[in-house]
C-alpha cells in the first residue's frame, strides 16, 4: 500500500545541544546541570560524560551535510542556555551567539527550515544552586535568556519552542533519575509551576516583536498509559496517576484547557504540594500557541501485579529488567486526544520519534531494520490520522545521529548515523538510506 503524505509535509531530525556539541567547557561557556550531574558517582551509565559527545561545536558542517545527503527539509536543536550566557543571567557571550549564528545560516543556505528550542533540560548550574525552577526568580531569568535570543535570531528561526519535554524537569527533581538529581516532590511541583510561567512570559515577549514569518509553539511528549486489564481498577487507576498527575496531564491541562486537572489537584492537597502561585499565574501560563509539538515514542498498558512485582525487585536492590513492547499504532490515539480532549486547534508536528539500539559492533549497529520497521508504522498511524483530519504538518525523528542520551550515556543509539565517539566519524545506518527515500518521494510502500 502507498503511504503518500502532503505536498507541504515537513520532514526532518531532532537534536539537543546538551546531547551533540561537546565544547562544554570551551569558548567561555560555563557548566549546566548536566555537566555536574555527570560527574556525580552512579548517575550515568558507564560514567560518561556530554564533555565531547558528538563534538558538533566544531563538526557542525559534518551534521549538516548529513542533513544535504538525507535532503531533511527542517532541522531540530536547542541553544545552549550556558553557552549563550555563561552564568544564567549576565554578559552575553559572543561566541556563543556567534556559534549559533553560524549554524542558522549554514541551514537556512541549504534550503534546511530552522526548529530551535530555548530550553531542552540545560539550565546553567550558575542559576541552580540559586534554586534553580524553585525560585520564582527563574520567570526573570528565563524571560531575559528569551530576550537575547529573540533580539539576535528572531526571524531567521523558522520555528521557536520555549521548552521540550518539560517532564523531565519532575523526574529529575522528584525521582532524581536526571539533573540535577533531587528527590523532592513537593519542589519538583513548584518547579513545575514556575516552568510554565517561565513559557508563558516567553510568548507574551515573542508578541511584542510583531515578526512575520517566526512561529512559536511548545513541545510536550505522551506516553499515553492504559489499562493493561480494561475494568480492573487498579490497572485503571494506575493510568490514570501515570497520565493526569505525574505526566502529560500536569502539562497539557494548564497550557490548553487552564488551570490544573481536577486528578492533579485533589492530588496535590491531598498531599500538601500545592504551589504557591500568583493571581493570574494560570492566564499566564495559558497562552495561544502557533503550533504544538508531539514527542512520541509508545504507548505503555499498566498492570497492578506486574508493577508491584518490578517495585519489590527494586526495593529489594534488585535490577528488573523488562522492555516494554512497542505500540506505534497509539500515535493515531494520542493526536485524536489531543484535538478531542484538549482542544488543539493548531498545526501539530512529530518533534521526536524513535527507537533505541543498544551498542554493539558496528555491522549490527548499521543494520538497523528494527528501527526501520518502527518507523513505518508510526508515519502509518499519522498517515491515519491525517486522514482523519489531524492537522500534523510534519514529523522529525530521533535522531539526526547517535549522542549522549542523558543517564543512558553512550550505550544507546538512537541515530540514523552511527557516531564514533573517538574520531567524531559519522556512518549511515541503513535507515538513513530509507528515510532519504521517504523524504525524496514523500512517502512510502509498503508491499
Amino acid at each position: 500500500m502507498q503511504y503518500t503524505f502532503p505536498k507541504d509535509f515537513l520532514w526532518g531530525a531532532a537534536t539537543a545541544a546538551a546531547q551533540i556539541e561537546g565544547g562544554a567547557f570551551e569558548d567561555g561557556r560555563e557548566p549546566s546541570i548536566w555537566d555536574v550531574f555527570s560527574r556525580i558517582p552512579g548517575k550515568i551509565k558507564n560514567g560518561d560524560l556530554p564533555d565531547i559527545s558528538c563534538d558538533s561545536y566544531h563538526l557542525y558542517e559534518k551534521d549538516i551535510e548529513a542533513m544535504k545527503a538525507l535532503g531533511l527539509k527542517t532541522y531540530r536543536f536547542s541553544f545552549s542556555w550556558s553557552r549563550i550566557i555563561p552564568d544564567g543571567t549576565g554578559e552575553v557571550n559572543p561566541a556563543g551567539i556567534q556559534y549559533y549564528k553560524r549554524l542558522i545560516a549554514a541551514l537556512k543556505e541549504n534550503g534546511i527550515v530552522p526548529n530551535a528550542t530555548m530550553y531542552h533540560w540545560d539550565l546553567p548550574y550558575a542559576l541552580q544552586i540559586q534554586g534553580g525552577f524553585g525560585n520564582r526568580d527563574c520567570i526573570s531569568w528565563f524571560t531575559h535568556y528569551a530576550k537575547v535570543l529573540l533580539d539576535n535570531f528572531g526571524e531567521d528561526v523558522d520555528f521557536w519552542v520555549t521548552f521540550n519535554e518539560p517532564i523531565a524537569l519532575y523526574v529529575g527533581h522528584a525521582y532524581g533519575f536526571f539533573a540535577p538529581g533531587l528527590k523532592n516532590e513537593k519542589y519538583a511541583r513548584q518547579c513545575l509551576h514556575h516552568l510554565l510561567l517561565c513559557h508563558g512570559e516567553a510568548v507574551k515577549l515573542f508578541r511584542t516583536y510583531g515578526f512575520s514569518k517566526a512561529k512559536i509553539g511548545i513541545v510536550v511528549d505522551v506516553w499515553k498509559h492504559y489499562p493493561d486489564r480494561p475494568g480492573n481498577a487498579e490497572d485503571e487507576a494506575y493510568a490514570v496517576f501515570n497520565n493526569e498527575i505525574a505526566g502529560y496531564g500536569m502539562f497539557l491541562h494548564p497550557l490548553f484547557l487552564g488551570g490544573y486537572s481536577e486528578e492533579l489537584n485533589a492530588y496535590l492537597e491531598k498531599n500538601g504540594m500545592v504551589p504557591q502561585m500568583e493571581e493570574g499565574d494560570f492566564e499566564t501560563m495559558r497562552q495561544p500557541l502557533d503550533f504544538y509539538g508531539l514527542n512520541f515514542y509508545n504507548g505503555l498498558y499498566d498492570n497492578a501485579e506486574e508493577i508491584r512485582k518490578k517495585e519489590a525487585v527494586l526495593k529489594a536492590g534488585g535490577n528488573y529488567q523488562d522492555q516494554p513492547k512497542q505500540h506505534p499504532e497509539a500515535v493515531r490515539d494520542v493526536l485524536h486526544m489531543l484535538v478531542e480532549k484538549y482542544r488543539i486547534q493548531i498545526p501539530i508536528y512529530i518533534t521526536e520519534n524513535g527507537l533505541p539500539q543498544e551498542d554493539g559492533p558496528l555491522e549490527e549497529v548499521l543494520d538497523d531494520r528494527e528501527r526501520i520497521a518502527y518507523v513505518e508504522q508510526v508515519l502509518i498511524a499519522v498517515h491515519q490520522a491525517i486522514a482523519d483530519g489531524i492537522p500534523v504538518k510534519g514529523y522529525y525523528l530521533w535522531s539526526l545521529m547517535d549522542n549522549f542520551e542523558w543517564s543512558a550515556g553512550f550505550s544507546l543509539r538512537y541515530g540514523l548515523h552511527y557516531t564514533d565517539y573517538q574520531t567524531g566519524k559519522r556512518i549511515p545506518k541503513k535507515s538513513a538510506g530509507w528515510y532519504a527515500r521517504v523524504i525524496r518521494e514523500n512517502g512510502f510502500t509498503i508491499p
